[in-house]
């Protein structure tokens, strides 16, 4: 696993493959498990050189190669090994070896430096008379950086190991590659099995191999020095000389010789200047677990009263120290001092962690839960939560014992946590408002911050009316309080009440928080205003404005510790790139995003349902329900408003497109009566043209009329831009839905232009994919009506069997030869219930020559263009089917289908990419407005040219893109 040694090799390959060349000497020296024995294994391996004679002496095992050997006049490559076992006898045999090597010849000489008799004088004293002719060269092999830590983890662990198990490997191993071999083999005989987390890494142990050598060199110290041996074990990292005497409890005369025995024997090192400790610092633990209890203890203790005397002072390990050495009371203090200087540096992580730990330790004074758990709290809800932050705290909760204000302190952050990260919403209300009510006498501060959650529409359940009466009283509550960091709280959650509500003195409110405060405090309650009125200002449609305050908002986030609010406006970043069409590597954005939450799915509820946007646009309709109901990490019912309304419209868009209408209906009333519940009605934009879409498909036109009548009077003249190109868009829908039972012509034509307007208006914000779909929606309601046929399913949409004659754009059916296709599940309007007796137009029918027609193919086309820039593979299919029963034939083709030959024909290659795509062949031909027989014939011609085995097999033949 060792990687070629090239500048180490080279000198001796040059000599072995050119005799008259002077020979050489190479003294390899290193620690144990370094690499030395495999770079011998390299060189007696050196391709070009088998004319060489190879002879092998492992020193201080069989007394070496015979004495005849040490006179040898043929070009001879020396492999001499453990060096530094070698007895005096054994040392003047090599010497004269050495002292004999005729050009043409070479030595590789290897040591472990630590371990010579003689330091620094690996052939012993006195040194060696090299001749003149005799090049002499020195190799240190070099530990192994992280990437190739990394790539020796993924050969033997079969994985790829994330960035923080690669560090850890590599720290805790010093990168020697023998124990990261031994390491790495340890991990993957786990049961279970590894599942590669860095807690994993640190509790594996210390391998037989390496806790071997650092024992037998311990214990080959005098009883007396052992104890210097025995603090660098307990300090656990490298120490200064007067720090490690100090921690050993001998005196500094005692302790000075101790020291200089231990790097004598190789049982310490000195791994930076002026720095002791142990070569590897995972041999640490090993020395450790050796030393008797009662020792260790006092070791310990020590130990704490060294590292509190370092600037600044790292409480965290005094913390464990005093704990390890029994000292209770100094532990608990050393922990409240390391919690609060980390969560001050903005270390949540750190301060949640170390406060998890102590209070989950049985018997703990009820004096000291009281005052480390509040501080574990604020930790939590400011950076990142853990299950067990929840458990430990709903368990002190329930203390009777606690004072009323701690109490409701804890209500307060754990109903944070259960709300806004964990997606816990009933719970988490209940928790707000219990505290509010305990802290409303006692700290009115932090009952107006109770309050002020309480306010935030974002969460299912209760009305807008509930949240401005909410605010309301936290207003009242915070001038109450004079708490500045507690007003900023209030200010924020206005600020972002009125943002999502679409109030134009929205902008106004945000501008008053202050995104240059240096109050921590002050400063954390201004960044999750920002972001949060940056993240409603998105879903308002307003993308260039929202840009400065997500900026603002994610700087302050991260200058004030709050990677909470980070993460937040990580996922209204995606979406706003979702929306403005910002595509490209979206998807490995979204997917990173979930990995990095991947123990708290429920902050990348954002990228999980872009992720499934995508999918759907892009025809993978497995991936699609996957991520758009969270892959099954929680209930998608547990969704903030505005993105259950956008999931669910994905969700209705996708059972349409599996011709599922009565369970899209079904989705339909149940997601609009959640956002007509709330009445923040800007939310339903991404909801309302789906819905309506469904419910008339399913023949239930009152509602689809409700849909759009409750969106209009909710909206009333707010100014919410998004909102409003869908609320036209909607319309579009209605109209198209209807045309067929009431003057086809003329409705289809007024769908037509209420497409456009929805159309412009998507253009403006701009939403690039969007304006494509309601664009595509006026041409076809253009040709539709052009054709005088209805847009009911068996005029051509999928639910229906008007499937296309199987041929090529142009190839004799003429431009009129199959119906034009209406409505059908994956486009932006609705196709109806079917009418009765449509007449199809004829074969033979004659292009017709209405003057719209020409723009709505002009039109159609580049909405097919559109969608090939943006990757959305499944509409440009289907925009690119609905061209093909409007072109006409080329001019200058011979009659009949062209040839291809091997080539896939471009039927077969769109056909062949959305199958791989996951679409069934029913799905396909309803795309496409082909016979699933049509389809069929397609993917086995397709296989049969690409000498594809499978369906999977042609993903990889097609190269897996669109």
């Amino acid at each position: 696993m060792n990687e070629t040694r090239g500048s180490a090799l080279r000198p001796l390959a040059r000599v072995l493959t050119d005799g008259r060349t002077g020979p050489v000497l190479l003294f390899v020296e290193g620690a144990a498990g370094t690499g030395k024995s495999h770079l011998l294994q390299e060189l007696a391996d050196l391709p070009g050189t088998a004319e060489t004679v190879r002879v092998r002496w492992r020193c201080g095992t069989d007394g070496g190669p015979p004495d005849e050997d040490a006179h040898r006049r043929v070009p001879t490559l020396w492999l001499v090994d453990d060096v530094h076992r070698a007895d005096e006898a054994e040392l003047r045999r090599l010497r004269r070896v050495l002292e004999a090597l005729e050009p043409g010849s070479a030595a590789a000489v290897a040591y472990r430096p630590e371990e010579l008799p003689a330091p620094g004088l690996p052939l012993g004293a006195p040194p060696l008379t090299y001749p003149s002719r005799l090049t002499v060269l020195r190799h240190r092999p070099a530990p192994w950086d992280e990437e190739r830590v990394r790539r020796a983890a993924a050969e033997a662990l079969e994985a790829d190991c994330t960035d923080e198990v690669v560090r850890r490997l590599r720290e805790l191993t010093g990168g020697v590659p023998r124990v990261v071999v031994d390491l790495l083999a340890v991990l993957g005989e786990r049961h279970p099995p590894f599942t590669g987390t860095a807690a994993e890494v640190e509790a594996v142990g210390v391998p037989a191999r390496l806790a071997e050598l650092v024992l037998s060199r311990t214990h080959a110290l005098p009883p007396a020095h052992r104890p210097v041996v025995w603090a660098a074990a307990v300090l656990g990292e490298p120490a200064g000389r007067d720090e490690l005497i100090a921690v050993s409890g001998l005196g500094a005369a005692a302790g000075g010789d101790a020291l200089l025995r231990a790097l004598e024997t190789a049982a310490l090192a000195e791994p930076a200047e002026g720095r002791y400790g142990f070569a590897v610092p995972l041999a640490a633990p090993a020395v450790r677990a050796c030393v008797p209890g009662p020792v260790r203890q006092d070791l310990h203790g020590r130990a704490a009263r060294a590292l509190g005397r370092r600037q600044p002072v790292p409480w965290a390990d005094v913390a464990e120290h005093h704990r390890a050495a029994g000292d209770t009371r100094r532990w608990l203090g050393a922990v409240e001092r390391a919690a609060e200087s980390a969560a001050a540096s903005g270390r949540h992580e750190q301060a949640v962690a170390l406060l998890e730990r102590t209070l989950a330790t049985p018997g703990l004074p009820p004096r000291s839960r009281a005052r480390l758990a509040p501080l574990l709290a604020r930790s939590a809800v400011t950076g990142l939560r853990s299950d067990r932050t929840v458990e430990v705290l709903a368990q002190i909760v329930r203390d009777a014992s606690l004072p009323p204000a701690v109490r409701g302190e804890l209500r307060l952050d754990l109903g944070l946590m259960l709300c806004n990260q964990m997606g816990r919403f009933p719970e988490g209300w209940r928790m707000l408002e219990i505290a509010a009510a305990e802290l409303r006498e006692v700290r009115p501060g932090l009952a107006a911050r109770a309050m002020t959650a309480l306010s935030s529409p974002y969460w299912p359940g209760s009305s807008l009316d509930v949240h401005r009466r909410w605010l309301a009283e936290a207003t009242a509550a915070a001038d109450v309080s004079g708490d500045e960091p507690m007003r900023t709280a209030v200010l924020a959650g206005r600020a972002g009440l009125a943002m999502s509500c679409a109030d134009p003195g929205a902008w106004e409110l945000a501008k008053e928080l202050p995104a240059e405060d240096t109050d921590p405090a002050c400063a954390r309650q201004a960044a999750r205003g920002l972001c949060n009125t940056a993240d409603f200002a998105v879903w308002l449609g307003f993308y260039e404005r929202a840009e400065d305050l997500l900026a603002a908002g994610s700087d302050l986030s991260a200058r004030s510790g709050a990677p909470y609010m980070e993460y937040n406006a990580l996922g209204t970043r995606l979406l706003q790139e979702w929306w403005t069409g910002r595509w490209p590597g979206l998807a490995e954005r979204c997917e990173d995003f979930v990995a990095a939450t991947a123990d708290m799915p429920f902050i990348a509820s954002d990228a999980y349902v872009v992720r499934g946007l995508l999918a759907v646009a892009q025809g993978d309709w497995g991936e699609a329900m996957s991520w758009l109901s969270q892959r099954g990490t929680f209930g998608t019912e547990k969704l903030p408003v505005p993105l259950g309304a956008t999931a669910a419209g994905g969700m209705i868009r996708l059972a349409l497109a599996r011709q599922e209408v009565e369970a899209a209906a079904e989705q339909a009333r149940a997601a609009w009566a959640v956002v007509a519940g709330k009445g923040v009605w800007p939310w339903a934009a991404e909801l309302a043209p789906w819905a309506v879409e469904a419910l008339s498909r399913a023949g239930d036109g009152a509602a689809a009329h409700a849909v759009v009548r409750d969106f209009s009077r909710g909206l009333g003249r707010s100014d919410a831009p998004a909102a409003r190109a869908a609320l036209i868009w909607s319309r579009a829908v209605l109209a198209e839905t209807e045309a067929p039972d009431r003057e086809p012509r003329d409705g289809l034509l007024r769908a037509a232009e209420l497409y456009r307007q929805a159309a412009a208006a998507y253009a403006e914000l701009p939403r690039p994919y969007t304006r494509a779909l309601t664009a595509e929606g006026a041409a076809r309601c253009v040709l539709a009506a052009d054709s005088d046929v209805g847009t009911g399913p068996d005029a051509g949409s999928v639910t229906g069997a008007g499937a296309e004659p199987d041929t090529e754009p142009g190839t004799g059916a003429g431009s009129g030869a199959s119906p034009v296709p209406a409505a059908d599940h994956g486009d932006t309007t609705a196709s109806p219930a079917p009418t009765s007796n449509p007449t199809p137009i004829p074969d033979s029918a004659p292009a017709p020559d209405h003057p719209t027609t020409p723009a709505a193919i002009a039109e159609l086309e580049d909405c097919a263009r559109s969608f090939t820039e943006l990757g959305a593979v499944w509409d440009a299919a289907r925009a690119r089917a609905l061209l093909r029963t409007r072109l006409p034939a080329r001019k200058g083709r011979p009659p009949g289908r062209p040839s291809h030959a091997d080539e896939l024909s471009p039927r077969e290659a769109e056909v062949a990419q959305l199958a791989v795509s996951g679409l069934t062949n029913r799905e396909i031909a309803a795309t496409l407005h082909l016979s699933p027989r049509t389809v069929e014939q397609h993917i086995a011609r397709a296989m049969r040219k690409t000498g594809a085995l499978s369906r999977r097999d042609l993903a990889h033949r097609l190269g897996g893109t669109p």
